[in-house]
Formats: C-alpha cells, structure tokens, sequence
C-alpha cells in the first residue's frame, strides 16, 4: 500500500470512528433525555400521590406569610411512624419513632438536622398538657406532632415528611443499600417485630433496608441520644448514596418505592426547588440534638431537655432559617454568648 493510500485510509477510518462517536453521542443524549422525561413524569405521578395538606393549617402560626422552598429559608419536620402494612396503620396506636427537623438556609444552601429523642418531655398542645412527645402523634397525626416541636423548639414547621417502614426499608434497598457504621455487634427484632431476625457485627458496612431500620431503631444498646445520632448517620448516608452517580439509574424504583407509604405536603414543584442544593454537589450538613438529661422523677421515664442547652439550640435555628442573626458561625462556645449579646440588645 503507498503512502497516499494509507493516508486515505487513515483519514476514512478517522471519519468513521467520529461519525460512530457522535451517533453514540446523539444516542446516548436522547435516551438520557427520555430517561429524564420518564424520571420527572413518575416522580410527578408520585408526589401527587403523596401529596396531602393538613387540616386547618395553611401555614404555621410562627409564619408572618407564607414561604417557597425555591426562595425562602424553610423547615422539614420528618416523622419516621411506627407501623407498616403488616403492623397496620391506624392512627390511634402509631407513634412516631423518628422526628428530625432540618432547616435549609438558601443563601448557602447549608443544611441542619435537629434529632428529637422520641421521649422528649414537651407540651403537647392537642393533649393540653406535657407528656413525651412520641405521644403527640395519637391526638391528631402530624398536625400534633408538628406543634408539639413547635412548642419545644420555637421555630415555625413549614413542611412534613411522613413516613412508614415500608417505605424507609424499599427506599434503602431501591438505592442498593447503603453504607453505615454498626457502632457495636446487635441483635434487634426486624420491621415485624420478629425478635432477633436482625443480627449485625460492629463495623462498617453495607446495610440492606430491613438492617438499616433496625440500627435506626434499637433502643437497647445506648440512650436516646445516641439513637438519634444514629438515625442522623443514617439519614446522610442515604443521602450520599442517592447523589452519588451510579445512583441515576435507581431513582425509578426510588420513587416507585415511596408510593402509597409516605405522605407530605410538599408540592412536586417544591421538591424540584431542592436540587438547587444538590446542584454543586452534597450540602453541608450539621446535625444537632436535643441535649438533656434522664428524668425518673415521676415514676416514668422522660428525656428532660436541658432548658439553657435548648434556648441555644432555639437561637441557632432561628437564625438558620433568617428569623433572627445566625449563631452557627460562631465558635464551640460562642452560642451562649451571643444569646447573652442578642438578649441584651433587644432588651435595650
């Protein structure tokens, strides 16, 4: 072959494996937009679904109007609820066994999830008087629980995440699962209340649904802080795992999975307003507790919050979500002395 021929050759070849590229290319942009078109259509048949406004309440009563998630600095109250389609689901005997408020600060898009020990001793106002805060959930489902929080962290509750068992454990396992530390070795009954079905070794891991919902719950191994410390790791765990890329193709059954078990009074339009936080990859997230202490005193157990620790935790959320300046950017020990500053300063 002469010279002019192999470069004629050379530069056919050349063509072709460009022409081959771009139509892989062309290929692969109209499947991923038909998987997205797809994606959006069943996310929006599901949230609609979901979608379920409370009675009686517009807005919360601590709102001076309402708010967006697009534009304004917002909370999510998430209520993890004690049964399943197995266990049944009547709302006179379902408590909730998980309550974490986040707030989102638009500005940095920076996120904090508060966890509430589900024996938190706080006024609950549809009972008309104090009792742990599991309880709230009896009188009028999350109406109740969202003012119970209301009452004990004194920022406004601007949306619900209400979730069962069933859907925890299918969103888990619809990602795969997910990656945690067990923080010592258990044996804890699974979401039918078989006794010892789940068993796990301390270590880090991959967890299935029914696992991760075990190390979310269990109560025999630590305190209610720690679980809630738990259900914190948890949650960001799942949160990696669904904004990690190998993730996109799982967000079908993800969706598909949440069906007839979680309800909110997140719009779908709302909910498209959060990937403003995904945008630049994972938010920064803070997890806080209800600091306290344990409380025998009535012959009951109670997590007593520790009222100066809670007054802190108050002005930290408040100025994360821009109803008063923020305490987050000061130093470990910076929150009492702001509260001190802010106090006096009003006061003036």
């Amino acid at each position: 072959m002469n010279r002019k021929n192999y470069r004629k050759n050379k530069s056919s070849r050349k063509r072709t494996t460009i022409k081959v590229l771009l139509t892989l290319a062309v290929s692969l942009l109209i499947c991923g937009s038909a998987f997205g078109i797809y994606l959006v259509k069943k996310a929006e048949n599901a949230a609609n679904l979901a979608y379920e406004e409370l009675k009686d309440r517009e807005m919360s009563e601590l709102r001076d109007e309402q708010v967006e998630p697009l534009h304004d600095d917002i909370s999510i109250l998430f209520i993890g609820v004690d049964n399943s389609s197995k266990r049944g689901a009547s709302t006179g005997n379902t408590r909730s066994d998980a309550l974490v408020l986040a707030t989102l600060n638009n500005a940095d898009k920076s996120v904090k999830l508060v966890s509430i020990p589900r024996d938190t001793y706080t006024m609950i106002p549809d009972a008309g008087r104090k009792d742990k805060i599991t309880h709230a959930y009896v009188y009028n489902g999350p109406s109740s629980t969202i003012e119970a929080v209301e009452e004990l962290l004194a920022v406004p509750v601007d949306y619900y995440v209400n979730m069962n068992f069933d859907a925890f454990i299918d969103v888990v396992d619809a990602l795969g699962g997910i990656t945690a530390e067990v923080p010592y070795d258990l044996k804890e009954q699974d979401e039918n209340d078989k006794k010892d079905a789940i068993v796990l070794e301390k270590g880090i891991q991959n967890l299935n649904g029914s696992e991760a919902l075990a190390l979310a719950r269990t109560r025999h191994y630590d305190n209610d802080i720690e679980r809630g410390k738990r259900q914190q790791v948890i949650l960001q765990a799942i949160m990696d795992k669904a904004l990690s890329a190998g993730s996109i193709t799982k967000y079908g059954d993800v969706i598909e999975a949440v069906g007839d078990n979680m309800k909110t009074n997140l719009s779908f339009q709302d909910m498209q307003a959060f990937f403003e936080y995904a945008k630049g990859g994972k938010p920064d997230v803070e997890t806080l507790t209800v600091d306290g202490y344990d409380d025998m005193s009535t012959g009951i157990y109670y997590w007593q919050p520790n009222e100066e620790s809670l007054e802190e935790l108050q002005d930290i959320l408040r100025g994360h979500l821009g109803l008063q300046p923020d305490t987050s950017s000061l130093s470990d020990n910076g929150n009492t002395e702001f509260a001190e500053t802010w106090n006096m300063e009003t006061s003036q």
